[in-house]
């Protein structure tokens, strides 16, 4: 179960970042989740409670929104959203395409923190991204990777 080690790398990067946002705790952390990942869900949100004993972290929330396999399809000048992860083929035109363009993520995105003087109603940390937890699975410059 990897799972476990990326929920560590996540608690480093956001309690990372809530340290220096001179944070008293974190209320919850965001995190994109594609398909293509490699992390089965339920066992990161299992994972991420163990790793956050004893941190800022502890009793916080993690909140993923998980992505959908896209691809660029050449013939339609388009990304579309894949049927199956199964079929790399345009959803739209059935042309096959290997130009991933979303599904592959996991990365921080951001953090909710209560500050010093707050009245508990917490505060969003975000921006760019807090960075990847690692995996070397982040699509952070799709031009990049051509």
């Amino acid at each position: 179960m990897h799972e476990l080690s990326i929920a560590y790398s996540v608690v480093e990067i956001a309690s990372q970042s809530a340290r220096e946002a001179g944070a008293t705790r974190v209320n919850s952390v965001h995190v994109r989740l594609g398909a293509l990942s490699g992390v089965v869900r339920e066992a990161l949100e299992f994972s991420y409670e163990i790793a956050c004993a004893g941190t800022l972290l502890e009793g916080s929330t993690l909140v993923v929104r998980e992505l959908p396999v896209k691809v660029y399809c050449a013939v339609c000048q388009m990304e579309v959203e894949l049927s199956s992860i199964q079929l790399f083929c345009c959803s739209q035109c059935g042309t096959p395409s290997g130009d991933l363009r979303q599904g592959r993520e996991l990365d921080v995105e951001s953090i909710e923190v209560d500050l010093p003087g707050e009245d508990g109603s917490g505060v969003d940390v975000s921006g760019e991204e807090h960075g990847d937890t690692g995996t070397g699975d982040s699509q952070r410059n799709p031009e990049q990777e051509r």
